[in-house]
């Protein structure tokens, strides 16, 4: 059996060396001013010191250093805090760690308040988000959330509350908005290629290592995430309702645990699993966190703390999540979805397309055509040199065919960052919105009401999961009525002072 040496994904990775394009194409980054020389950077803490905190941490101590500066860390785990702040040493050049405040979950408004933060950047478990939300802005300071929002309608009840209460932002970190590959199909809708939208089929692979991944850590318990339908499709579901400008009003699911899981080890006949991947050789499974720094540093140096452990079988007992889901949606203007996720193909990618009246549109994106030898978790957050497959080439690639006419291609731009393109852009657009010289025709940038939108529909598939009928969003109670809202300029066009 071949030997798999996993490494972790840098958040905001540039493009292969092999892509054509050194350079973003046109109109794929905004344009912003420069700062005023007078103006006070913006005062961040971090919640939640985990792998996903690393875009930001990074992004804060480089590129976006001029605009904001990270004064605080909110995390039960003095580990986790240890790895990011000697980041900030070191960036500070410093012989050590910064020494930043450290302060736990439960003292979040004194941390707002002793350190004046003007925004928290929450990145903690995904059920969570929701109160973190609640509380930061309560304390007078401003939200940057992790997708998903929440995992829940409950959840998505105590957000939308909050923000009628407060007048505080909330920003969703929806990066796969950014993706050129996803934002010029925006436009193509947009400019009514394919007429008014009458039918969307998105379906979603993740491989057998990226996919795993979610079955090692605490993704794999449903209270944790909400479970793929929302931890994962949340970003699905946001590029829907974002590329034809809509909401979801009803939505029918169906899907279970078709492969993990202790069950289907034994029905597949693989005999005793090792207890997590650290120490194991040659199962294509295993996660060694010891074959990372980084992770090793974040999760095996912290075990200590708290227990937890990055590097579960996923085939172990524990997991309550779904490997394959099926989910139809209704939207309010008559288009309807058709969309599935599966987290055990033996290739990476998605395929949409969009049926109009006037035409079809296809996007076809393949991240990982196979798995062989030395992989990284997440292709998506770093494309992968040296990996190729003559029948399943690495690709993006959008068609547009009108009726009664041929198919055209249409070029995507090259992006910067990753997630296709889009990591380092999202983050121009956390830290700089108010410095944009003119508006985004695309509206990238996306709000609380994009978060909840996204989350009533792995909210409602969950609910429909279960009682096997469909469900109504309205139904959810979530605090708000999402058809009275346009998917787009939903979000304030500058930050709030710090009272």
């Amino acid at each position: 059996m071949t030997e798999h040496h996993v490494i972790d994904q840098n958040p905001t990775a540039p493009r292969p060396a092999e892509h054509p394009g050194t350079t973003p194409g046109r109109g794929v980054v905004p344009d912003f001013a420069a700062p005023p020389a007078d103006r006070p950077r913006r005062r961040y803490a971090v919640a939640g010191t985990g792998h996903r905190a690393g875009m930001y941490v990074e992004a804060l101590l480089g590129d976006h250093a001029d605009v904001g500066e990270i004064v605080a860390w909110l995390d039960p785990n003095p580990a986790r805090i240890d790895y990011y702040d000697a980041r900030v040493g070191h960036a500070l050049g410093t012989s050590g760690p910064a020494g930043l405040p450290r302060y736990l979950p439960a003292d979040l408004e004194r941390l707002i308040d002793e350190q004046s933060v003007d925004a928290v950047i929450i990145t903690s478990l995904d059920r969570t988000h929701a109160e973190l939300v609640d509380r930061t802005l309560r304390a007078g300071a401003d939200a940057v959330v992790e997708k998903p929002l929440t995992t829940d309608a409950a959840g998505c009840r105590l957000v939308t509350k909050a923000v009628a209460d407060t007048g505080r932002d909330v920003i969703m970190t929806f990066n796969y908005r950014y993706a050129p590959r996803n934002s010029t199909l925006r436009q193509v809708i947009a400019d009514g290629a394919v007429g008014e939208v009458t039918s969307v089929h998105f379906e979603w692979m993740l491989d057998t290592m990226h996919g795993a991944d979610y079955f090692r850590r605490w993704h794999r318990e449903k209270t944790n995430s909400g479970g793929l339908l929302v931890h994962k499709a949340s970003h699905h579901f946001d590029l829907v309702n974002w590329w034809i400008d809509d909401v979801p009003v009803r939505v029918y699911a169906s899907g279970g645990l078709r492969f993990y899981g202790d069950a289907n080890a034994a029905a597949l006949g693989m005999g005793p699993r090792p207890e997590r991947g650290t120490g194991t050789t040659g199962d294509p499974f295993a996660l060694d966190l010891r074959a990372d720094p980084r992770l090793e540093a974040l999760y095996l140096r912290a075990e200590q703390h708290d227990g937890y452990r990055r590097d579960q079988d996923p085939f172990a007992p524990g997991v309550t999540i779904e490997d394959n889901m099926s989910v139809v949606v209704d939207y309010a203007r008559g288009a309807v979805l058709t969309y599935s996720l599966n987290a055990h193909s033996p290739w990476e990618g998605y395929r949409v397309s969009i049926n109009g009246t006037r035409g079809r549109a296809e996007l076809c994106v393949v991240e990982r055509g196979h798995l062989e030898g030395n992989h990284l978790l997440d292709p998506s957050a770093t494309p992968e040199d040296g990996v190729s497959d003559a029948i399943r080439p690495t690709e993006e690639r959008l068609i547009v065919q009108k009726h009664f006419q041929r198919a055209q291609e249409v070029t995507i731009p090259d992006g910067i960052g990753g997630h296709g393109g889009g990591d380092a852009i999202l983050l121009m657009d956390i830290f700089r919105r108010d410095l944009r010289t003119a508006s985004d025709c695309l509206g990238r940038a996306a709000g609380y009401l994009d978060g909840v939108r996204a989350v009533a529909v792995g909210a409602a598939a969950n609910q429909s999961l279960l009682t096997r009928q469909p469900v109504d969003v309205e139904d959810l109670h979530l605090g708000v009525d999402l058809t009275e809202h346009r998917t787009d300029g939903s979000v304030a066009q500058g930050p709030h002072s710090r009272a």
